[in-house]
């Protein structure tokens, strides 16, 4: 029995899977099981939104950059230098003589990585959980949402700060057509759309919020993003097809 189907649907335990789940030190076959319990139980796809909409700040502070190739077999030899053989076209590297250190557990380079994926999920949850569950004294004044739509791939996370008056956003995937820009908007029952603003084509970006319509976004809103005209709608309502769309809710 995995440690997914252990847990089962407590509270806690599904708090601590989701966001394992979003860092990806799950192990596969527990990854699956995780998988299978986001397309059939909503509430728990929902907690493994909170996360998704806790980390991806995190990963968009650090642009991908491509290390050299032989890198990774440098360090792990002058971490793991009696776990990982030298390569010969790294004589440099290979030259590099550690002490003798006892064999077993200890000298395992799995039971590191284990560790080591271990520490950081620990810390990232650690450092995630009060914003996640505030103290009941002390409403969260974060809101988010996950915009997406059938038949589009562009998809946002949402988060909607009241404090500071503005919503953050982080593109997952999608791409806006030459021309075109995306626009998100405030819906709010059969109340005609208001637009927040063009979203900048970037990874993360952060939109104010006009004081008018802070009090319904915290309300609870719909937001949708719709592709637009460079520069936004021409006629203050939207104009194109929206891409994405989601409900706000308090985390």
């Amino acid at each position: 029995m995995t440690l997914v189907e252990e847990n089962g649907p407590e509270r806690g335990g599904d708090e601590i899977l989701a966001a394992e789940y979003v860092l990806g030190v799950l192990p596969e076959d527990e990854r699956q099981i995780v998988s299978a319990r986001i397309d059939n139980e909503p509430d728990f796809a929902r907690l493994v939104d909170g996360w998704e909409v806790q980390f991806a700040p995190l990963a968009a502070a650090y642009p991908e950059t491509e290390p050299p190739a032989a890198l990774k077999a440098a360090i792990d030899r002058r971490l793991f230098q009696d776990a990982v053989p030298a390569r010969a076209e790294e004589p440099e590297a290979a030259a590099e003589e550690a002490p003798d250190r006892p064999g077993g557990l200890w000298s395992s380079l799995a039971f590191w990585r284990v560790l080591a994926a271990a520490a950081v999920a620990a810390l990232a949850i650690y450092l995630a959980v009060p914003y996640v569950r505030p103290p009941a004294e002390a409403p969260s004044s974060l809101l988010a949402a996950t915009l997406s739509a059938d038949g589009s791939d562009v998809r946002y996370l949402a988060v909607y700060d009241a404090g500071r008056g503005d919503i953050g956003l982080s593109q997952l995937s999608g791409e806006r057509a030459p021309g075109k820009d995306f626009e998100l908007w405030m819906i709010e029952g059969s109340n005609a759309p208001v637009s927040i603003g063009v979203i900048p084509a970037a990874a993360t970006a952060r939109l104010a919020v006009a004081e008018p319509a802070r009090a319904r976004l915290a309300a609870g809103a719909i937001l949708a993003v719709s592709a637009e005209p460079a520069g936004g709608s021409p006629t203050g309502q939207p104009t194109g097809p929206v891409v994405a769309a989601g409900d706000l809710r308090q985390m």
